[in-house]
């Protein structure tokens, strides 16, 4: 099995940063625009990137402030049955965030692709939890 994890901290508050990855309006600010989402245990969020590609997620666990998961049922192949997680820490004010996608098959090119974009996809929650702008993916 092969994970990807990116741990960084956050200039915003805790509650900030766990709405960013709870709400439909949050999760629109910094990875997708196209995002229909409920903060509910067991609903199937929906991110969609374009025209053909698109990721299902059950909500796993919502547990205020300290971690977020799902589980991908539905999109690409190398996805489906791996798990996200996002555990939040208060330090001084500020929030430190431990990312993982865990459980990939393998270390394939596309996930070397997607550990590429999922830096970039965290920069952008950063941006959006501190300056109030993130650079979601934009639907044309």
């Amino acid at each position: 099995m092969a994970n990807i994890r990116h741990h960084f901290t956050i200039k915003a508050p805790i509650k900030k940063v766990y709405d960013a990855l709870t709400l439909e309006e949050g999760l629109k600010g910094w990875w997708t625009d196209d995002t229909s989402a409920k903060h509910e245990l067991g609903n199937i969020n929906h991110f969609k990137f374009g025209s053909e590609y698109f990721n299902k997620m059950k909500v796993l666990e919502l547990n205020f402030p300290s971690n977020v998961s799902w589980e991908c049922v539905d999109g690409d192949k190398e996805w489906i049955g791996t798990k996200l997680a996002f555990e939040l820490e208060e330090k001084e004010g500020d929030t430190y965030l431990k990312f993982s996608h865990l459980n990939w098959a393998d270390e394939s090119e596309f996930f070397g692709f997607c550990n590429y974009h999922w830096g970039r996809f965290l920069y952008s929650l950063k941006s959006l939890c501190e300056t109030g702008i993130g650079q979601p993916y934009k639907q044309e």
